[in-house]
């Protein structure tokens, strides 16, 4: 079998698009920092998150149903720490840093992000370690301005304009 570790550091080479997921409603705020996301269709338009099943925002995010993904640009990247778990912030606290504005479903969407997708969790999928939560995208919004936040070789990096 391989190992772990060997796995990480492997994929640890790929740069990946830095994203803030964040949701509320009646288990209240929540919001985390991923790079395991992906497009699944535009017809309905779909897209896939990652999130590990011990965070202790897992469970928010399945009982309120909507999340929102905010794509990082550069400027960002303190939230990127802070959501990341970096700090002492827990929960609702994370949300006094940045502008939010709720979106069409509730969720939290992020002001000075590149991209918002405002989504309705339509599945989630259990495979290893994470949780797959498949969004049904119901509006976005896009600034088209400056670069975007990515994160390889453990750090954050710049995306090319």
């Amino acid at each position: 079998m391989l190992d772990p570790q060997a796995y990480r550091d492997a994929m640890s080479e790929i740069a990946s698009p830095v994203h803030l997921v964040a949701t509320d409603g009646p288990a209240g705020l929540a919001g985390m920092t991923v790079t395991a996301l992906a497009s699944i269709s535009d017809h309905p338009p779909t897209l896939l998150v990652c999130i590990n099943r011990n965070s202790p925002s897992a469970a928010r995010f399945i009982e309120n149903g909507f999340f929102s993904v905010n794509s990082l640009c550069v400027e960002d990247r303190p939230l990127a720490e802070i959501f990341a778990g970096r700090t002492n912030e827990h929960f609702a606290e994370k949300f006094t840093h940045g502008v939010w504005r709720k979106g069409l479903t509730g969720a939290p969407l992020l002001e000075s992000a590149l991209a918002n997708f405002d989504c309705r969790l339509i599945e989630v999928k259990d495979v290893g370690t994470h949780h797959i939560f498949f969004g049904r995208v119901e509006a976005v919004a896009r600034r088209d301005e400056g670069p975007g936040l990515l994160y390889q070789r453990r750090g954050y990096r710049r995306s090319a304009e």
